[in-house]
This record gives structure tokens, C-alpha cells and sequence, in this order.
């Protein structure tokens, strides 16, 4: 999101644009409320509404992006590309808080056992930190790889069923403004440009 918004201030340097984070529950009741724009939400299969009043809300697929696991580079795998499901089933956890809206991010999901969370966090570039230190490993988007510190590998879980997140644009249903349509188009490019 971050060259969408670097290419939006380029291109209308006139618009203005405020982030928010939060869990798609919460993101989606502040679009139905008003407050919010559009929403970049992640959902995994199957893909469903992300909520179901009426009118809908506008979801538009941005990208598919796969799950990896964020490893220490000089620990137990290093220099790997893989590794089997089983060998990050007893390894130390970086995850998010789990909420009662969202499930627990940061452990691979379907692993078996219950997964040994060592430190919760939110934020991603903490979270990596962390697995660079040697603290542990966590699940992780594709797209992350050009903002993973030195120390850290994005390795493919192999013997599983591939992990596939989608990330939809979602707007309020009706007319949007010309400030929105123009984050629009810059998050299409961006999301274009990441497929690629």
C-alpha cells in the first residue's frame, strides 16, 4: 500500500489520505458507519461477503497472496527454501493477538497440536524483528519479502495444501468520490504490479 500512496501523491498531491488498521470486523462496521472510504480487508477461502446487511458492500478481488513462514536466516533452516509442515510444528510462535473477531495470525494454519506462542504482536515489522533475533517463527505474506530485515528467510511450508489469502478492495455501496476513485486506481496498480 505504501507505493499506491506514494504514487496517489504524486499523481494528486491534493488528496488527502489517513490509515487506519484493524481486524475486518471492526473495519467493516466503520465503512457502514461512514467514517471510512474503502477498506483493504483479507479473507481466506472460502471467500465470503464481509458482512451481510443490505445494501452490499462493493468487494473487489485486489490479490491472491500466499502464506510463507518467516524464519531466522542462521537458525535450523538456514539456507532452505522449504521446509515440511512438520518441522515448524514445535517451533516457538510469533503471532498477533488472536480477538474474538479474528483467529490467532502467525501460526500455520491446520499445524497440529497446539502451537507454543511465545510473543503476541501486532505489528509486522516487530513480528520479523523477532524471528531475526532468533525468538521464533511466524506465518507470513508473500508480499512482505521487500521489507524483511536482514536475518530473516521467507521459506514455502511443503506437504500441505498451499495457503492463499485474498485481498479485496471494500467500499461503501454508491457513488464515491473523486479522492476515493483515485486511491482506488493507485491500489489496482500497485496490486497489478505485486501479481506480477
Amino acid at each position: 500500500m505504501s507505493r499506491a500512496l506514494a504514487a496517489l501523491r504524486r499523481e494528486h498531491p491534493h488528496v488527502r489520505v489517513s490509515t487506519r488498521e484493524g481486524t475486518a470486523p471492526s473495519l467493516v462496521r466503520v465503512l457502514r458507519s461512514g467514517t471510512l472510504d474503502l477498506a483493504l480487508l483479507s479473507s481466506r477461502p472460502p471467500h465470503r461477503s464481509p458482512d451481510t446487511d443490505d445494501p452490499p458492500l462493493r468487494a473487489e478481488p485486489l490479490l491472491e497472496v500466499r502464506l510463507a513462514v518467516a524464519v531466522p536466516a542462521g537458525g535450523r533452516f538456514a539456507g532452505r527454501d522449504t521446509v515440511a509442515a512438520e518441522e515448524i510444528a514445535g517451533e516457538p510462535r510469533i503471532s498477533s493477538p488472536a480477538t474474538a473477531d479474528e483467529p490467532l495470525l502467525g501460526v500455520w494454519p491446520g499445524l497440529p497440536g497446539r502451537p507454543r506462542t511465545c510473543h503476541a504482536v501486532r505489528d509486522w515489522l516487530t513480528k520479523l524483528h523477532l524471528v531475526a533475533a532468533g525468538a521464533g517463527v511466524t506465518t507470513a505474506p508473500s508480499t512482505l519479502l521487500p521489507a524483511v530485515p536482514p536475518g530473516v528467510r521467507l521459506v514455502v511450508v511443503e506437504g500441505v495444501t498451499e495457503e492463499v489469502r485474498r485481498v479485496s478492495l471494500v467500499r461503501p455501496p454508491g457513488p464515491a468520490t473523486a479522492s476515493t476513485n483515485a486511491l482506488v486506481r493507485a491500489l489496482r496498480q500497485e496490486a497489478a504490479e505485486l501479481a506480477d
